[in-house]
């Protein structure tokens, strides 16, 4: 069965040629269309122009920085999926472009063979929406403390203030909520909520649950509902 993202468009935003021809090659391989933006203020106009099924943005760029262009595109309400691409190892720009709307963060060097899985993955779940673990009847809703998750329609509100959460974050939340208790592995989130199939960089789970804690949590720095189970990964305590 064919992919049902295949034929999606994918904006490369890199100002690296080689690095983007790369890219743009074997994504098109994979039956994916591809576009390229050199720049920030390129890469602003492309995305309104072409509406892309998904971005690939680097933060390092002329005239722009990727941190930029993901600020106003979440600004406008473009929830258009965006990998943030980059070979900053700081903590700080991960939490930044998660904060603002990041879909997924990706470090350079990568594996092009996970950033591949990464992209199928992202673009099959904007395509066909939560996937079956966190999947429910529309109207259906979840709660714990002051926090409201619809999902029908996938909004989530904290003591009746509406919280935003990206695409990634939402899932990983109603993942949690749906299997209360269970210690998960930071690998088996990545298989069951990412859609990687393979080893992937565990580091990811960690920024997400510590971007949902942040805006979910009465105190992110001793959370008692995503909780750490050291050595092993995480789990969820219900009220």
């Amino acid at each position: 069965m064919s992919d049902p993202a295949a034929d999606g468009l994918v904006l490369i935003v890199e100002d690296d040629t080689a690095i983007a021809e790369g890219l743009g090659l074997n994504l098109r391989l994979q039956g994916y269309r591809t576009d390229w933006a050199a720049d920030g203020e390129a890469a602003t106009a492309r995305i309104a122009e072409g509406h892309p099924d998904l971005v690939l943005l680097d933060i390092s760029l002329p005239k722009r920085s990727g941190i930029a262009v993901l600020e106003e595109l979440r600004a406008a309400d473009n929830h258009v999926p965006v990998m943030v691409l980059s070979a900053r190892q700081d903590e700080f720009d991960k939490v930044a472009a998660l904060r603002l709307g990041a879909d997924d963060y990706v470090t350079k060097p990568f594996a092009l063979a996970e950033l591949l899985a990464r992209v199928a993955a992202l673009l099959r779940r904007a395509r066909l929406g939560v996937r079956p673990t966190a999947a429910a009847p529309g109207g259906e809703a979840l709660s714990f403390d002051d926090v409201a998750v619809d999902l029908g329609a996938r909004t989530v509100s904290r003591a009746g203030a509406p919280v935003k959460l990206t695409h990634l974050e939402l899932e990983l939340l109603v993942f949690f909520l749906r299997n209360p208790n269970r210690v998960f592995g930071r690998e088996e989130l990545l298989r069951e909520v990412w859609g990687l199939t393979h080893a992937g960089q565990a580091r990811t789970v960690d920024n997400f649950v510590a971007q949902l804690r942040a805006k979910l949590e009465a105190d992110p720095d001793r959370p008692t509902r995503l909780v750490t189970v050291r050595g092993t990964g995480y789990r969820f305590v219900p009220a």
